[in-house]
C-alpha cells in the first residue's frame, strides 16, 4: 500500500466549514492532531489560500489572495474581474497541484452585496476534480448583477 502523496493537519476553517462545529484543529480518535490527504488537503490549501490576506503570514508576507480589497467595492462587472484575477494569480503562484478549469464570478441574486467566486478545478496527481465557492460581502453600491467567466 501506497502513502498518501499530499497530507495535512485537518483544520475546520471558520469561514468554510461551519457544519463541522468549532473552528481549529481537529484531534483523531487516539488524541493525535487529525490529518487529511490526498484531495482533502489540497482543498484544505486551496480554501486556506483564497481566505488569506498577503502579509498575515510572518515568514511568507507575500502569501494570500488579494479578495479583501473588494470589500468596498460596486456589486458590477469590473469587481467580478478583479476576483478573478486575483484568485487566478494566488492559484498560479502558491497552488501548482491543481489546473483551474474554471473561475466565476458573480453578485448572488437575491443579495447584490455578495460576490459568489467558483472554481472548478483538477488536482494533477489523482486528476479528480473539485469545486470551491467562496463569497466576498461588498459594501459599496450594486451596479450590473451579471456574471464574468475566466478565459479558458
Amino acid at each position: 500500500m501506497t502513502a498518501a502523496r499530499y497530507r495535512a493537519i485537518a483544520l475546520v476553517h471558520p469561514d468554510f466549514d461551519v457544519s463541522a462545529g468549532t473552528a481549529g484543529l481537529r484531534l483523531s480518535p487516539d488524541g493525535r492532531l487529525a490529518t487529511v490527504s490526498a484531495d482533502a488537503s489540497v482543498r484544505q490549501a486551496v480554501l486556506l489560500l483564497l481566505s488569506t490576506r498577503p502579509g498575515e503570514r510572518v515568514n511568507r508576507p507575500d502569501y494570500g489572495c488579494h479578495l479583501f480589497r473588494l470589500v468596498f467595492a460596486p456589486g458590477d462587472d469590473t469587481t467580478a474581474g478583479l476576483a478573478i484575477h486575483y484568485v487566478a494569480s494566488a492559484l498560479r503562484r502558491w497552488e501548482r497541484r491543481i489546473d483551474v478549469l474554471s473561475l466565476d464570478a458573480t453578485c448572488a441574486a437575491d443579495d447584490p452585496a455578495l460576490l459568489e467566486v467558483r472554481l472548478r478545478y483538477r488536482v494533477r496527481a489523482t486528476q479528480n476534480d473539485d469545486e470551491v465557492a467562496v463569497a466576498v460581502p461588498l459594501a459599496g453600491p450594486s451596479g450590473s448583477t451579471t456574471t464574468r467567466r475566466s478565459p479558458e
